[in-house]
């Protein structure tokens, strides 16, 4: 009887609300992630303020869409990281989706702006790889959209995919999609529009936001599908 009493004594007693340390990792991350989301849009309309001309709408416009909405909408759906962690699927789900078509708004206005823009100057379209990337990244997005209308009624496709498929196929191809964004942001950063008003330090600081929220996307998305790319489809989600 000793042995057992000295036994059970011996056991730790370890608190189950207790976070592991990649979780806390992970909660300082993302806390970071929405800070460089805030920052980057912030400083972009501080740039652009007071607005003196049609174009000048087209970069925050652009940055409110591609570098706030659509990682915040993808962000809903991170245990660590999420607005909304103890909602529902569904919940994050409603939320992701109002959030994205938000970001769609905004892009598609902002695209609609430049567009405009430089027809009423008489200049070419798509002679940059800034302006090529940009235009890939809204058509992909409207694609993505729609990978994300089927992901969510898989009966529109007569069920020729599993939805745990259909998940894990529209979950990788945000990501690329999202990697896509922050490469034609980056090649925003050259221009001569951000370049003539910004500095050094806010030039670096913009990189190094876009390359947080990059991190973060991709922290998420193969800690989340990866490892269930590889199990059998009976043992998926």
């Amino acid at each position: 009887m000793a042995d057992d009493e000295n036994s059970k004594t011996a056991i730790p007693n370890i608190d189950p609300k207790s976070k592991s340390l990649k979780a806390e990792v992970s909660d300082i991350f993302g806390m970071v992630s929405h800070i460089s989301a805030i920052v980057l849009t912030g400083y972009v309309a501080y740039l652009a303020w007071p607005f003196p001309d049609l174009f000048s709408w087209h970069p925050v416009l652009m940055t409110f869409a591609f570098a706030f909405l659509m990682p915040e909408a993808i962000i809903f759906f991170s245990p660590e990281s999420s607005l909304v962690p103890k909602g529902q699927r569904s919940t994050k789900v409603n939320y992701h989706v109002a959030t994205m078509l938000a970001a769609i708004v905004c892009g598609s206005t902002g695209f609609a702006i430049i567009y405009i823009n430089k027809n009423m100057h008489g200049k070419e379209h798509f002679t940059s790889w800034h302006g090529t990337m940009g235009l890939t990244v809204i058509c992909y997005t409207f694609v993505q959209a729609c990978g994300g209308t089927v992901s969510r009624y898989p009966k529109l496709i007569m069920g020729k995919l599993k939805p745990a498929r259909l998940k894990l196929y529209h979950a990788t191809s945000g990501f690329f999609l999202f990697t896509m964004v922050c490469a034609t942001l980056v090649l925003a950063f050259f221009s001569s529009w951000f370049v003539g008003r910004t500095n050094d330090i806010g030039w670096y600081i913009s990189l190094m936001t876009v390359a947080l929220l990059s991190l973060t996307i991709m922290q998420q998305v193969t800690n989340a599908y990866v490892p269930k790319a590889f199990k059998k489809p009976s043992q998926q989600y």
